[in-house]
């Protein structure tokens, strides 16, 4: 029985980086989407196949959470750090099924844009998360939230530019409604990957 009370600390990386693996290829999947809708199909199955892997290693965090008697990091940080990643992919699966139930044919090179901006956004976080399980990566860590802190505003700037453009520029009023939606769900994302990094830089303070 006691065994059954001992830390699991890798386990718990591990995770994490199995969860940011998952982001990333979401995002490239999301980007594949907004560059060419010919395979729209696929790209939205695939995506919500990745989101339903994701919410499995969210379970499993939060059930290895319950059963660790003594953890690697506060267990606060690892239920909103897993939380938050997850977030990222509920995100992009909605994204995904936003483009198919609107029946989009086309995308606007702002859409991309934001998409391209989403995969920089989640490849910072694999990286991040990958250095958390060693606390003398902090520097490196730190510079990388700081990356990611400035790439969600890079977002906010295009997403800004973009909804200007569309008020001013589109006709079809079906068709702004439609885009605002992309716009706004693709900048949600790059804002759900800043407070991961948020929660990371939380992390080393609380553990440097």
């Amino acid at each position: 029985m006691f065994g059954r009370l001992m830390p699991s600390e890798g386990k718990f990386f591990d995770l994490f980086n199995q969860h940011a693996d998952l982001c990333v290829k979401g995002a490239k999947e999301m980007l594949g989407l907004m560059s060419n809708f010919d395979d729209l199909e696929n790209r939205v199955h695939a995506i919500e196949s990745i989101e339903k892997q994701a919410d499995k290693i969210t379970y499993q965090t939060v059930d290895l959470l319950h059963k660790t008697f003594i953890t690697p990091i506060d267990r606060d940080d690892i239920h909103k750090l897993i939380t938050r990643q997850d977030d990222i992919l509920d995100l992009l699966e909605d994204a995904a099924q936003t483009v198919s139930l609107y029946d989009l044919h086309s995308v606007t090179p702002e859409a991309q844009r934001l998409a391209e901006l989403v995969l920089a956004c989640t490849e910072k976080v694999k990286q991040a998360v990958g250095l958390l399980h060693n606390m003398d990566n902090s520097r490196a860590i730190v510079a990388i939230c700081e990356e990611i802190d400035r790439l969600e505003s890079d977002a906010d700037h295009v997403m800004r530019a973009a909804m200007s453009k569309l008020f001013r520029d589109e006709p079809d009023v079906r068709n702004l409604i439609k885009m605002k939606a992309i716009y706004e769900i693709l900048e949600t994302v790059t804002d759900r990957c800043e407070d991961v990094a948020n929660i990371i830089e939380g992390i080393i303070v609380e553990n440097a």
